[in-house]
């Protein structure tokens, strides 16, 4: 039986044929932009579905019948319109499927223009030159920044600076010259002089003005990349500290294993699990059961949300068998991968460049108190102004940045301001509900070669700040055990408030710091130990002897809890005892 199909206009058509319906491109649903048909039952009483266009006109015999349908190849049918291509076709086969791991390499796609509407940042053509190699020597790639017209790339063990739309040509009059071509992308890698990278630790990258900082834990040394080359700030009566420290960071995953006890039975499916706390699991944590005759049974369900206050979801959920039972459950732990890190950023409101190095990441120490927590990390900041590190801080965060002067740190999806002045929260991070304890130490020594006798104290600024130590140069003979070497110490002084007491006769006295012409003084008490032919010693003696004092100061812990407390200034009396 024909088909006679009436066409209008100057429209062209492509015929095509499916010989049976039972094709296997009919059952895979592979039509092109045709719609399906409803379906029928054959006649060995299967489920089908009609194809489209059954053109024979029989219904209930289309399962025999022989189809055709019809596909325009003009755009909406349209006179002399645009002919449907067929689209993208591979021109060529790439047969090398083998895992390339190119670490020392940057490869760019095609352009974007938000202006013309061109977007092929997903076109990555092997036809074009679109790699650019740097030294694999240098080791990998670890960071990429933007400058101006210029990208740096930051290697493990050295620091190029990349030009971008142009090239360096060099002349024997005036050095080296930019020059411009817009068919280089990226163009020669220029290094900075000095064998420094930024080893494996890209977190310890931070950016203030035409200034950046970075740690090379592999050298030893923090560094800053200006206008002037490289810096290795550490060496600012700190390289010994960052020697040491940066020594202890692990490159590595190292696994780290969080316990806890929780009550399961038998026979249940768990796919959450109740805790007495969840501090220190995130997700992506592997669980293990600790039996008590069982062992531990470690399992493949992995933390799959954010943990409440006590309760953790895992994924697959975790069936308790009676073979595990033989006893009780002696723990739940959660066990996690993780690596030290370098955490870095720049206090625009303090102009300073925080960097904290953590030996165990937070979310381990989290069931710790903050004196066990402060043995893993350091925090610290370096300032321009003094070129030295002026201060150590008791937070641990996981990001640092500044936006607007303000000063941000984050934990566990958190950010949190500093400096905000709210009231009676400093020294409370990360809301603490008492604060943390701020100290400063000094070294007075104004007259480096002379033996002196520090016999009083004092420091311009708030109410609140007490001594706690005040320790003398170690003395002693030469190469000689250290049961010879002495060394002078004081009484801890009290703060302004804390010394305050009523004598005996009703009078008003102070043990500790009084104010005196609008400063802080006291004396210094001498509570060390007798030395081999000393005839006066200890409390007897006013002061303590030696070439110079290490003092410690810090608030206490009762005067303005959390407010402000400056301190501006501090000295010593003192007088010369020998040469």
């Amino acid at each position: 039986m024909s088909t006679e199909l009436k066409v209008k206009y100057y429209n062209s058509f492509v015929l095509r044929k499916i010989v049976e319906v039972e094709d296997p491109v009919i059952q895979d649903g592979s039509w092109p932009g045709l719609p399906w048909n409803p379906t029928f039952i054959t006649s060995e009483g299967s489920v089908k579905e009609y194809p489209p266009y059954p053109w024979n006109g029989s219904v209930a015999g289309a399962e025999e019948s022989v189809n055709w349908y019809l596909e325009e190849s003009r755009i909406r049918g349209g006179f002399n319109n645009h002919i449907v291509e067929l689209g993208v076709r591979a021109y060529t086969v790439n047969k090398n499927t083998k895992k390339s791991n190119r670490e020392s390499s940057l490869i760019f796609s095609g352009l974007y223009n938000d202006r013309t509407g061109i977007i092929n940042t997903n076109v990555f053509s092997i036809s074009e030159n679109i790699i650019k190699d740097a030294d694999s020597m240098h080791g990998s790639i670890q960071k990429l920044f933007a400058e101006d017209t210029n990208l740096i790339v930051f290697q493990e063990n050295k620091v190029h600076k990349a030009l971008i739309n142009k090239n360096t040509i060099y002349t024997g009059e005036q050095g080296a010259e930019e020059l411009t071509g817009k068919s280089k992308v990226i163009g020669q890698l220029v290094p900075y002089l000095g064998e420094y990278g930024i080893s494996r630790n890209p977190e310890s990258f931070a950016m203030y003005g035409y200034r950046k900082y970075f740690a090379d834990k592999d050298r030893s040394a923090i560094l800053r990349l200006s206008r002037d080359g490289i810096t290795e700030i550490s060496s600012y009566g700190m390289r010994k500290y960052f020697r040491d420290q940066l020594a202890t960071i692990n490159d590595n995953l190292v696994r780290r294993e969080v316990s806890k006890t929780a009550t399961l039975t038998f026979p249940t499916t768990y796919t959450t699990i109740t805790l007495p706390d969840v501090n220190g699991i995130e997700i992506g944590a592997i669980l293990a059961i600790q039996y008590a005759t069982a062992g531990v049974i470690t399992t493949s369900s992995v933390v799959t949300a954010i943990p409440s206050s006590t309760t953790v979801t895992i994924s697959p959920s975790y069936t308790v068998l009676d073979s595990n039972t033989v006893g009780i459950v002696e723990g739940v732990s959660f066990a996690t991968k993780k690596r030290d890190k370098i955490y870095a950023g720049f206090d625009t409101h303090n102009k300073n460049y925080t960097i904290s190095l953590q030996e165990e990441p937070r979310i381990v120490l989290s069931e710790l108190d903050q004196v066990e927590r402060e043995q893993y990390f350091n925090t610290l900041s370096f300032d321009e102004n003094i070129n030295g590190w002026t201060s150590f801080y008791s937070y641990q965060p996981i990001f640092i940045n500044s936006l607007k002067n303000k000063f941000y740190t984050f934990i566990k999806g958190e950010i949190y301001e500093h400096y905000a002045d709210i009231g009676l929260n400093h020294c409370k991070f990360y809301g603490r509900a008492t604060p943390d304890e701020a100290n400063v130490q000094l070294v007075f020594n104004p007259n480096p070669s002379v033996k002196k006798n520090f016999n009083t104290i004092s420091y311009e600024g708030d109410n609140g700040w007490e001594v706690e130590s005040i320790y003398s140069s170690k003395q002693g003979i030469d190469n000689v055990g250290s049961s010879t070497i002495y060394q002078d110490s004081s009484n801890p002084i009290k703060s302004y408030d804390e010394g305050a007491y009523i004598d005996w006769d009703g009078v008003s006295k102070r043990a500790g710091f009084d104010r005196k012409e609008n400063r802080y003084v006291a004396n210094i008490v001498n509570n060390s130990g007798v030395r081999p032919g000393e005839v006066i010693f200890g409390s007897s003696v006013s002061g303590v002897k030696g070439y110079f004092t290490t003092v410690k100061f810090k608030i206490d812990d009762s005067t303005n809890v959390g407010g402000v407390k400056e301190l501006f200034l501090a000295g010593s009396n003192y007088v010369a005892s020998s040469y």
